[in-house]
């Protein structure tokens, strides 16, 4: 057939006119980012948009095609978070780059297979170059480092435990005496990924923290020494560069001695914080971080790609390969490329086989923007962060009284207000929720809130996380305005 005329495959003039409408609705979503609402509507209001958008799926097109498909789309997206925008301080942010979104277009429209490297060689070496240059980013050896990108820190999470194990134990399947180890500010992944790997619960040992709520190494060796005596068998440890609830960085030379001293695997989960190794005052705070032996890093938190971006990096590669690695059949004639391990698969490094390729999303805008212009935005994310503090610390000197719960060590402020004498921690935890939803409620920003402990019990906590690439001064001084308005309006 000389044309396309089935009806899976759109004629050109039919796709240009996809295209055409496609890239004019995201054209106008990012050009109205700046004025866009920090949060759509959710919840209750959320959910009366999801009956209104939800159609039955019929056996013949929409009526209205492409352009009533995505009227529907964006009606659905307005009911939602404002993740992307500049206002958006909660939880840990991404932005989304735009040169990344066009890479997934161009990927997913290629649609080429890179689980095998025979399948497509040179898209897996553009892929291979990217992993290649997060490590030396990280200070990990050039020569054995290995590592894959993943759907997010949760799976990469899981990879580093399953090859911990995997060097620990072999192929017994007997974990009964196995124990991990990490703080009580640990990624919630953490725990889960322990459990998939077959370490029971109660080999999840928990580390003391400081008042900084970074693990306590002295804790740890303790922990370690204890656990050995007593007949048990640690195997790893898992610190924390940049915890989600506080930006906490768990002292990483001091956890590097403790696993070298008892031969534990130190991973390190850096989901949110790695990407501050790319500026000088980053990679300072996150000194020692060079000695892990695996890392797990999102490159849709800190370098702003679309969420859906992991990627975990292992110093002893040819470990990560023997706890993933397989063989089948029906793959011989792509395993019979990889000869002596010079073209080894993405696949061989994890537990998909059937992966999209993700490479692309961090080598265009790598390419395109270059390292620096990454640099430059973390840095000015850390300083942002200070100056929020800074903003803070001059409401309280104009009378609002606020409680900074810590100084920023990344990019993270948890704050909230003062206790007042005698008040109920119910009482006192309502008056700071109440807080952040009146302030949230002004729809400049978005801020999210976690509980940390306190003497008698869990505290109601704000927290703000600057790391969207979009944004700047203006909006985090739109927040502290909207806290110091919150407040007043509510005395």
């Amino acid at each position: 057939m000389s044309g396309r005329s089935w009806p899976l495959e759109p004629d050109d003039t039919t796709m240009a006119a996809w295209l055409s409408q496609a890239s004019e609705v995201v054209r106008t979503h990012l050009n109205g980012l700046a004025d866009a609402p920090a949060r759509g509507a959710v919840g209750a209001q959320g959910l009366a948009v999801a009956q209104a958008v939800s159609i039955p799926i019929s056996e013949g097109p929409l009526l209205g095609g492409m352009p009533a498909a995505l009227a529907r789309v964006g009606r659905a997206a307005q009911a939602s978070l404002g993740t992307a925008g500049p206002g958006y301080l909660a939880y840990i942010p991404g932005g989304g780059l735009p040169s990344a979104a066009i890479s997934t277009l161009i990927a997913d429209s290629f649609n080429r297979y890179t689980g095998l490297t025979a399948a497509a060689p040179a898209l897996c070496r553009l892929e291979a170059d990217v992993i290649a240059w997060l490590a030396r980013q990280f200070g990990l050896p050039s020569g054995s480092t290995r590592g894959l990108l993943t759907s997010g820190g949760s799976l990469a999470n899981f990879s580093a435990l399953v090859t911990a194990r995997h060097r620990a134990f072999g192929d017994s399947g007997d974990y009964s005496r196995a124990v991990l180890y990490a703080s009580s500010q640990a990624h919630h992944s953490v725990a889960k990924a322990a459990a998939l790997a077959g370490i029971p619960s109660r080999g999840v040992h928990i580390v003391a923290t400081d008042a900084r709520y970074r693990l306590d190494a002295a804790d740890l060796a303790a922990q370690v020494k204890a656990d050995l005596d007593a007949g048990l068998r640690p195997f790893a440890v898992v610190s924390a560069a940049g915890t989600t609830n506080t930006g906490a960085v768990d002292p990483l030379a001091a956890i590097a001695d403790i696993a070298q001293a008892n031969g534990l695997w130190h991973h390190v989960d850096a989901a949110y914080g790695g990407g501050f190794v790319l500026c000088e005052r980053g990679k300072a705070l996150l000194a020692g971080i060079e000695r892990a032996d695996s890392i797990t890093f999102d490159p849709h938190k800190g370098m702003f790609m679309p969420y859906g971006a992991g990627c975990l990096l292992v110093r002893d590669g040819a470990a990560l390969r023997s706890a993933h690695g397989a063989a089948a059949p029906y793959l011989q004639d792509f395993n019979a490329f990889d000869r002596d391990g010079e073209a080894p698969s993405p696949s061989d490094y994890g537990p998909e086989l059937s992966r999209p390729f993700r490479g692309l999303a961090l080598w265009l805008p790598l390419v395109l923007h270059g390292a620096a212009a990454f640099r430059d935005a973390v840095a000015e994310k850390l300083a942002l962060a200070q100056y929020f503090h800074d903003g803070l610390r001059k409401l309280i000197e104009q009378g609002t009284p606020i409680e900074i719960v810590d100084a920023p060590q990344l990019s993270v402020v948890p704050f909230r207000l003062q206790r007042a004498p005698s008040e109920p921690l119910p009482a006192w935890n309502e008056r700071n929720a109440k807080w952040m939803a009146k302030t949230n409620a002004r729809l400049r920003v978005y801020l999210s809130s976690t509980t940390l402990p306190v003497a008698d019990g869990s505290a109601f906590t704000l927290r703000v996380c600057v790391l969207s690439f979009r944004t700047h001064q203006a909006d985090i001084d739109a927040c502290l305005a909207d806290l110091a308005a919150s407040w007043s309006a509510a005395q």
